[in-house]
């Protein structure tokens, strides 16, 4: 007559739950510290979309004939949706007539939809976004909101610079 099993024993299920556990143990610190370098290469991403989308603009602007009356300086054409104003260096500064490099948050959303167009993160000043806004000094503050980091990317409408601090 022969004998079939028809489950696990207790001790090989105890086993088996030791050795999840102790692989757990080693696993989990390098999934946690996955998930921040994670944000960390999104944050950088984003970044250099950012200031790729600015040089787009600016190269667009000289393109067109550097121009510098006002009205040629709203709307650059030949550059996305045609929505996008530059200061008088031919910097990007938002959408609807805005043409001082001062920025203030809203002028900050609108130029970040407007160089980044399709597929851009979501941002504001407030609520459950991928990047708050803000504008201290005149320049565009995008900080970093999916996680505790602080880290945020600056863009500067006077010289076009794009930096970020990554923490």
């Amino acid at each position: 007559m022969r004998v079939v099993s028809k489950g696990f024993t207790l001790i090989e299920l105890v086993t088996v739950i030791v050795i999840l556990g102790i692989l757990a143990v080693f696993a989990l610190p390098r999934f946690a510290n996955v998930t921040e370098q994670a944000h960390d290469s999104s944050i950088e991403g984003v970044k250099g979309a950012l200031a790729a989308g600015v040089a787009i603009v600016h190269a667009q602007w000289v393109a067109n004939g550097q121009p510098t009356a006002d009205p040629e300086r709203d709307n650059i054409i030949g550059f996305g949706r045609g929505d996008v104003d530059v200061s008088s260096n031919g910097w990007p500064t938002g959408v609807n007539g805005s043409n001082n490099p001062s920025m203030d948050a809203t002028r900050c959303i609108e130029l970040w939809n407007g160089v980044l167009q399709a597929g851009a993160p979501v941002v504001n000043t407030t609520g459950n976004v991928d990047y708050q806004v803000s504008a201290p000094g005149g320049d565009c503050v995008f900080t970093y909101s999916r996680d505790n980091s602080g880290s945020n990317i600056i863009y500067d409408a006077d010289t076009g610079e794009v930096t970020g601090l990554i923490f």
